[in-house]
């Protein structure tokens, strides 16, 4: 079957695979068994150029599998900037949340995707959006991060895009009492620069 053939072409990231499958007739935005499409699967293995021959070809870059995942999404999350640059460049839902209720700044200023973050904040998605779990990119950055130089670099992208220093979790703590908590100095400079409380 067209599809199924599809679907292993993009988790190879074989592109040249994925054009003749699409030129045979393959629908562009098949889904294997998680509800994943063609695009999602290239986009797990980080294959840029099989991702960019599915989104050339149109597939959906906000489509989702079973666990809300989509292909914007999951490469924000992931720090896969390259396909995440193409899926913003195709339509890519800034309001679309995983299914922890994050926008994916928030996966990426935890994981530490110093890049991904700035490219997200360009992109003009809400840097104080809160997820269920009642943090903010800044709060994850500070409370899942380690302190280090690229959480550091974060905190800064994520204060100079205008980010709620005061913003607390749903405990009431706030960033500058997390990061001091945690002994991460130099955000605690940073926060308490920006006239965090």
């Amino acid at each position: 079957m067209l599809e199924t053939e599809l679907l292993s072409a993009a988790r190879q990231g074989n592109a040249p695979e994925v054009s003749a499958l699409l030129n045979r007739g393959a629908k562009v935005d098949a889904r294997d068994e998680s509800g994943a499409t063609a695009l999602l699967i290239a986009t797990h293995e980080n294959n840029i150029e099989a991702a960019r021959v599915l989104i050339a070809a149109g597939a959906d870059v906000n489509a989702k599998d079973r666990i809300e995942d989509s292909p914007y999404l999951y490469s924000g999350a992931r720090g896969h900037l390259e396909i995440l640059k193409m899926t913003l460049a195709h339509g890519a839902d800034l309001k679309s949340t995983n299914r922890y209720g994050g926008t994916a700044l928030i996966p990426a200023a935890e994981r530490g995707h110093v890049e991904t973050v700035k490219t997200l904040i360009e992109a003009g998605v809400a840097v104080d959006h809160v997820n269920r779990l009642g943090w903010t990119a800044l709060l994850e950055a500070i409370i899942l991060g380690n302190g280090g130089d690229r959480h550091t670099d974060i905190v800064r992208l994520l204060i100079e895009a205008g980010a709620d220093v005061d913003l607390a979790d749903g405990d009431g703590v706030t960033p500058l009492a997390h990061a001091s908590r945690r002994g991460f100095r130099a955000i605690e400079r940073l926060l308490t620069a920006a006239g965090a409380r």
